[in-house]
């Protein structure tokens, strides 16, 4: 009698156990919560309502032969002195974000663009040595947009339009002047 109090007891709690759990539907998890009202790619920051969307790339470019006229990377030989082709590397890093959110003037939105870049090139023009080099970090575009008024950091339409410099004209004989712009 001892014996079948605990143990009927003990049957009935898992029975109520093993009944909850199979009727009881959870709720999915929802860790990131999409913001679609500012197009694809975009996720709320938690606990507020800013859409905030990342992005970016790495591309590496590497060219083999008389480099010395593209980056005054060079190399001689060890026998003549003379200049030899040999090859250049670089390699680029961009972040990209992108937030927006609504408010009583229209959307605020902004962008920021950073460039990190690393490659290789002589340290002087005089040098044998190729050296590797880092340009560091810039930033290349950088904005904030409210209601149609954007002031920031940007690259200047007409420079792009034009194709910078253009076809005809190299850079290398005529500079050209810089080509952001500060809205």
């Amino acid at each position: 009698m001892y014996i079948k109090s605990p143990l009927l007891g003990l049957t009935a709690l898992m029975t109520v156990s093993v009944g909850r759990a199979a009727g009881a539907e959870r709720e999915p998890a929802e860790y990131i919560k999409i913001c679609d009202v500012l197009g694809s790619g975009y996720s709320y920051i938690p606990n507020t309502e800013t859409c905030l969307r990342i992005g970016g790339y790495v591309r590496y470019d590497i060219g083999l032969g008389d480099v010395r006229s593209y980056d005054s990377a060079r190399t001689s030989d060890v026998r003549t002195g003379e200049d030899q082709g040999t090859w250049r590397n670089s390699t680029r890093f961009t972040f990209k974000t992108w937030t927006g959110q609504q408010t009583e003037l229209g959307a605020l939105t902004t962008y920021t663009e950073t460039h990190v870049n690393f490659g290789n090139s002589a340290n002087s023009h005089d040098s044998p040595q190729n050296y590797d080099f880092n340009s560091g970090l810039a930033l290349a575009s950088a904005w904030v947009e409210l209601g149609g008024l954007r002031v920031g950091k940007e690259g200047s339409a007409f420079d792009t339009f034009v194709s910078y410099a253009g076809d005809v004209l190299d850079s290398m004989l005529v500079p050209s002047a810089g080509f952001d712009t500060n809205v």
